[in-house]
């Protein structure tokens, strides 16, 4: 998952960037709220991790000018503001949930599944297809009951696909959600983590369509 993580706190922004790459996300860091804005207009995130009390432009004007914009990216605020009032505000300006700190990143994880659940629709934790059951809690994956072994990459590219099956995603489209700026992407990545899964799933469950990208097929 691509995240965008605005947190102008050196200590906490590096703490949380290492603790969702380490579980296969994909973490650009700004720290002011024009950057923000200037991320958000140029890449598309899958959530943002969004704080209130940052230099120049707060939190609060940027998640307020992202609703205005129709941009429905998930938005997690976590901020050291734990008054109601606070709290109110930023819901009422659009956050889908919010985080106090100080938190433990484990409960940051759970909150930011919880909250892609809810936009997906899904009421479930596990992800299901055909005879595939994903738990992105746990990093588990079974197959006809059986546990398979991937990395963090296998892992995240597999669950991209899985969140939309049947929609072809291109190369490039999936190098976005598995890198962040900054991270060297080696010219065959995509294509060496899908050769890894089909031979683990098999060579029918992920399908090329030229020209176009990988999707898994609904007819399962």
């Amino acid at each position: 998952m691509r995240v965008l993580l605005v947190e102008d706190d050196p200590m906490i922004g590096r703490s949380v960037q290492q603790g969702l790459r380490q579980d296969g996300h994909s973490v650009d860091w700004v720290r002011d709220g024009q950057a923000a804005e200037g991320a958000l207009a140029t890449t598309e995130y899958e959530m943002l991790l969004l704080d209130l009390g940052l230099p120049g432009k707060s939190g609060l004007d940027v998640l307020a000018r992202l609703r205005r914009s129709l941009n429905t990216v998930p938005v997690l605020v976590i901020t050291a503001r734990d008054a109601v009032a606070d709290r109110i505000k930023g819901l009422d300006a659009g956050a889908d949930d919010y985080l106090v700190k100080p938190f433990d990143l484990d409960e940051l994880a759970a909150r930011m599944r919880a909250v892609l659940r809810r936009h997906a629709g899904r009421a479930s934790p596990l992800i299901e297809h055909g005879d595939l059951q994903m738990n992105p809690a746990t990093h588990e994956l079974t197959q006809n009951g059986k546990p398979v072994a991937l990395s963090a990459r296998e892992f995240a590219l597999l669950q991209t696909l899985l969140e939309q099956p049947g929609v072809p995603l291109s190369r490039a489209k999936l190098e976005e959600r598995l890198y962040g700026w900054g991270e060297e992407i080696e010219s065959n990545a995509v294509e060496v983590y899908i050769h890894a899964l089909r031979r683990k799933l098999g060579a029918e469950r992920i399908r090329n369509i030229r020209g176009v990208g990988y999707l898994v097929p609904t007819d399962r």
